[in-house]
């Protein structure tokens, strides 16, 4: 197998045998990037000569025997929003001043150096990671591997397609209305959102207790694994949770057959395109054969949806207003629109969304005194055309009303995985999104990896 198709645990095991080094690896991923990347855009940032210096030290202790954390010497990817000391972090942003002194590690970025972890370059964003696809004046439109005339989806979208373009194993991405989990469904790759708070975050996010870190990955073993790096403490972020008393990866092989499991196709309001519908339904079918006790039924909480684009506009004008003067005239005119917005909204407002958020927590909070975790479809939709905000000839007007799936459970802040399950007639990827209770992120991963394993 080519070094760029293993996963992180697959590499792991290939550097302790000796089959492979953490060198030969980090080449390979560095020739794949320049070869199949221009295409694609998933990547803002590639620092050759850092990233081989980081596989040189990791091939020495691995030659002595001695593995600096559990993925020492994995190349990884950052989503171009998390500081990174050395490298300039412009969040898509012509605004930002590249040339200021980058010298901070985000929570992120510093738990994957003492990991050992190769750090190979930034990822793409749009603006200020704020919609669902990937493109900005910054750094272009970023497509899809499956077909490079559609969008990666986003806001994780240069880190989803890197992924599954074979450019590392894994990538960490953000999550504020479903930007790892959009990407992850539309690249046929894995992504979590664990609950808020387990990965600290800093500086602090303006979209507050919509935001989440969270990993990129091919397997869900791999995503347990960078969710073990990423969960442990940091003291920046007052928000963050208390860190894990048991590792994930060592709770994937808990006992799930016989648990109580809802799907729910349509959320109770969903239309949802018929091929992906189908797509998702034998998928689950195929969980309930293997022993989920699969019930169909919707949560029961209506579309929440201005209460979502309300958070969104004030966090986005919040960060926005931070911004030098004449920033509005360079910004995305999607983006500006939801930053005028946004200063429109006042306090009432903003207090009245956090409402509905709660109100839709406290109803999936009683939802899973039944169900241990519910299934949806991740997207409605396949990936649509490359460079549009909304699909081509919808009566859409904005990213959040064509993934209704994913930004309830940043309402509720519970952690949500998205696995890819099939592709469409056209080669497109779909994911199922599996959802649990808050703090339940060990039980998420492990019926996770049961749905991997059954529909493999």
């Amino acid at each position: 197998m080519e070094p760029t198709e293993m996963t992180a645990v697959e590499l792991v095991s290939a550097f302790s045998s000796g089959k492979l080094s953490p060198v030969e690896v980090t080449r390979a991923v560095l020739d794949r990037i320049a070869s199949h990347d221009r295409e694609i855009n998933s990547f803002c940032l590639v620092d050759e000569e850092k990233a081989l210096d980081q596989a040189r030290r990791s091939e020495e202790r691995w030659r002595t025997g001695y593995s600096k954390g559990l993925l020492d010497g994995v190349p990884i990817s950052i989503k171009d929003v998390f500081l990174t000391d050395g490298w300039p972090t412009l969040r898509g942003s012509q605004a930002v001043d590249e040339n200021q002194d980058w010298n901070v590690d985000s929570p992120v970025a510093a738990r994957l150096r003492e990991d050992g972890m190769v750090l190979v370059g930034k990822t793409t964003t749009p603006e200020i990671a704020w919609k669902a696809v990937t493109d900005s004046a910054l750094y272009g439109v970023t497509t899809n591997p499956a077909d490079t005339t559609k969008t990666a989806g986003g806001s994780s979208g240069g880190s989803a397609a890197a992924v599954a373009a074979g450019f590392g194993p894994c990538s960490v991405g953000t999550d504020g209305g479903g930007s790892i989990r959009i990407p992850a469904s539309f690249c046929g790759v894995v992504g979590f959102k664990p609950t808020h708070g387990r990965i600290p975050i800093f500086p602090a996010s303006p979209f507050g207790p919509l935001a989440h870190a969270g990993p990129i990955t091919r397997t869900v073993e791999d995503a347990a694994l960078l969710t073990d790096i990423l969960s442990l403490p940091d003291p920046r972020d007052p928000t963050a949770l208390a860190p894990p008393l048991t590792t994930f990866r060592g709770g994937l092989h808990r006992e799930v057959v016989g648990m109580d499991v809802a799907y729910s196709k349509t959320l109770g309001y969903v239309h949802v395109d018929p091929e992906v519908g189908e797509i998702v339904d034998r998928a689950v079918r195929v969980l309930d054969e293997a022993g989920l006790r699969v019930t169909a039924a919707d949560p029961g909480f209506t579309d929440p949806l201005e209460a979502f684009e309300n958070l969104w506009a004030a966090g986005a004008a919040t960060m926005l207003k931070t911004f030098p003067e004449g920033t509005r005239d360079k910004v995305d005119p999607g983006l500006g629109r939801v930053w005028s917005h946004g200063e429109q909204l006042g306090a009432v407002d903003y207090l009245e969304a956090r409402a509905v958020a709660a109100a839709v927590g406290i109803t999936m909070g009683m939802f899973h005194q039944k169900f241990n975790v519910l299934l949806t479809p991740t997207m409605p939709i396949p990936a649509f055309e490359a460079g549009h905000d909304v699909p081509p000839g919808s009566s859409l007007t904005s990213w959040p009303q064509w993934t209704p799936f994913t930004y309830p459970f940043n309402l509720t802040q519970q952690p949500a995985i998205s696995l890819p399950v099939g592709t469409t007639s056209a080669g497109l990827p779909v994911g199922l999104q599996i959802v649990g209770p808050r703090h339940s992120d060990d039980l998420l991963l492990a019926v996770a990896r049961f749905a991997e394993h059954a529909l493999s």
